[in-house]
Order: C-alpha cells, then structure tokens, then sequence
C-alpha cells in the first residue's frame, strides 16, 4: 500500500489559498484516477507556488512509483522527509521506494522508523523482514517476521522465506516445519515444488531438492525452470551427464533465458570438452553479453586448447564486469603465464590472492562478529 498525503500537510501549517487548494487537489484526483502524467503536472504546479509543500512533494513521489520511475520518487520522498520528518507515510513511501529498486539496505532504516512510531505496521514489518531477507542477514529477518506468524500462515512467500532463513541458521526443526507448513498452504501443485525444490537448493540440501524437483517434472514437463532446477541438484551432486540432459530439456522450454548454456558450457569444460563449452557460452552470450561466467568460461576453454590470446580478451571482459572476483583474477593470471607475460601474470595471481584473503576475512566476520582492535600495553615509566 502507498500512502498518500493530504493538501493540509503542506505548506509549514500555514493557511493554503484557495487556487493552491484547488490545483492540488485536482492532481490528486488524477493519482487516483490513474491519470499520471496529469497528476505529474498538477503536483509540479503546486511545487511552483509554493516549494515547501511537503504534501506535494510526497505525492509526486507516489506519482513516479506508479510510473516505474524509482529514482525520482526517491528523490521527491527524501524532498518530503526534510519538510516534515515527523509524518510516518513518508518513511513507508520511501522505505518502499527503495525496496521496489532493490536497494534493500537503505529501505531498511526507513522500515526501522516507522516501526518505532508505529510498532503495529504490518507493512513495515513485514517488508522489514523481507529486506533482511534479501541482504542475507537472516536472524534479523526471522527477528522482524516471526511476530507475522499467525497471520501469513498461508503467505507462500513469507513460508518461503522463514523456511530458508531457519534452514540458513541451522534452524533444521524449524526449517523443515515451516517448508511442511508451505506444502500445506500451496497444495501439491507442481509451483509448489518447483518453489520448495528451490528453496533445498538456496540451502544446499540438494537431495531434497531433487526430489521435489522429480515431483515437478512428473507434474509438469514443460514448467520453466523446473529442468534447470533439476540440472542444477544433479551438477552439485557430481551427476553431470543427467545434470546436462535437464539443462538441454529448459533450453527448449525457455530458449531465451542465458543459464542453462552457462551451466551446460560449464559441465563441457569439467568433462574435457572445450570446443562444445564454446559453442555454449557464445549461446549464453548472445543472450546476455553481459554474463561474467559465461566470459571466464571462454577464457577457460581457449586457455585448454592453447590460445591464451583469446583467454586473456576474454577474461579481461570477465574481470570488468566483475573485478571482485579471485577466481577470474586468477583464471586471467594463468592465461597470461601460458602467454609468456610473467609480470603480468604476478599481478594477476597477486590480486587474486588479496580478494581471497578478503573473502576469509568477511566469512569470519559474519561467524565469529568483527574482532576488536589488540589493546597496546602502555610503557612503564
């Protein structure tokens, strides 16, 4: 739900002639009609007049969200928000706002101070726990949602979401509880497992998930990604010839979507065949140009078939698109050593070397919390 303010937040407290009166709340019949781009204008006009109106400011955000244009209702919350940070539907709206363009960290404390002046948001509260959710914080997430429970023991996404974050936590009771609850809620429909078997994959528990993801299939054959899905629960269990007939069976089905070449080049390469893993990832590729996987695994079968030129180009794209990651250092470090070029090849493995340090250092942070700095004992006099 987006809220709207009325013309009487505006405007600092002050009287509103009537002509401003009027010009708002004709934009706001417009709002509410649906009729955007006159709802845009009138909200602007009244923006003109008198560019204090928090009112306007706030609607004109709610304006841009029913167009898409996430940027700029950020833009006009965050106006609304200076002028009068005491109004609870500014927070919500903006919270919102930032949900919808996936940026979840910054929806979080918009959340947050709703839910301390209005500790009965259910809105708040549950886009909260599912911000959470998607920045992988899942005791937090569990913290905001858990209080929903009795009133979304149907909501197949909010099941969906508690039962990975139990499953994340080790939570195996509760896990297992909650996915028992969402089988219950959904009915055994071949969606329903097709969401259940992804969940066990999201947790790693890849049996499972290939036995819900069997149930799918039995279901319904031609159901998009459930072939993918089930490549993916066999490729982690070390069955890649079944692993590659499910991703060769979505190809059909959603020929459009990038992953299933990935992951079929991918299988390629692990069985020792570098000129079908090409053929593959230029599929992948000419879907989405822009797949960093895709790109290191071009730069992987060359480097096998002995054209470190045309490893290192690709890799080179790999690392632009995603310069965090070790392994594509690495993967371009090896290309340049068989290309003869130590130096940079040093420098390559180097990197590759502090990103994994880095990586370690961050898993041991979410465990053990960040350790504080060593106490330096101060000299005796």
């Amino acid at each position: 739900m987006i809220l709207l303010l009325l013309p009487t937040l505006g405007l600092g407290g002050q009287a509103q002639p009537q002509d401003l009166r009027a010009v708002f709340e004709q934009a706001q019949r417009e709002l509410m009609a649906g009729n955007y781009a006159k709802a845009e204008a009138g909200f602007r006009e009244v923006l003109k007049m008198d560019p204090r109106s928090a009112a306007a400011h706030s609607n004109l955000g709610v304006v841009y969200m029913r167009m898409e244009r996430l940027g700029e209702a950020i833009e006009s919350f965050l106006a609304a928000k200076k002028l009068a940070p005491q109004v609870v539907g500014i927070d919500l709206n903006l919270g919102l706002a930032y949900y919808r363009k996936l940026e979840f960290s910054k929806a979080i404390p918009q959340f947050q101070q709703v839910l301390k002046s209005v500790p009965s948001s259910f809105q708040a509260r549950y886009l909260l726990g599912m911000s959470y959710f998607m920045e992988n914080d899942y005791q937090h997430a569990i913290d905001a949602l858990e209080p929903l429970a009795s009133e979304q023991k149907d909501d197949l996404d909010y099941l969906f979401v508690m039962g990975i974050s139990y499953g994340k936590l080790k939570r195996k009771t509760e896990s297992e509880r909650t996915f028992e609850q969402l089988v219950h809620a959904g009915g055994d429909t071949a969606h329903l497992h097709l969401l259940l078997g992804k969940a066990y994959l999201d947790l790693h528990q890849n049996e499972s998930a290939q036995a819900e993801l069997e149930k799918v299939i039995a279901r319904d054959p031609n159901l998009p990604y459930a072939h993918f899905n089930l490549g993916v629960a066999f490729q982690r269990q070390g069955k890649l010839d079944k692993a590659g007939k499910e991703f060769e069976a979505e190809m059909k089905i959603t020929p459009r979507e990038p992953w299933s070449y990935e992951n079929r080049g991918t299988i390629y390469l692990d069985q020792g065949d570098p000129d079908h893993a090409i053929e593959m990832f230029h599929k992948a590729l000419d879907v989405n140009s822009q797949m960093p996987k895709s790109l290191a695994g071009l730069g992987k079968a060359h480097v096998r078939k002995r054209e470190p030129e045309k490893a290192i180009a690709y890799l080179k794209r790999a690392v632009e698109l995603q310069p965090d990651s070790a392994d594509f250092h690495y993967q371009l470090g090896q290309a340049y050593l068989k290309s003869g070029n130590r130096e940079e090849a040093k420098k390559q493995m180097g990197e590759a070397g502090r990103l994994q340090a880095e990586d370690r250092e961050k898993q041991e942070e979410r465990i053990f919390g960040k350790l504080p700095a060593p106490e330096v004992p101060q000299e005796q006099p």
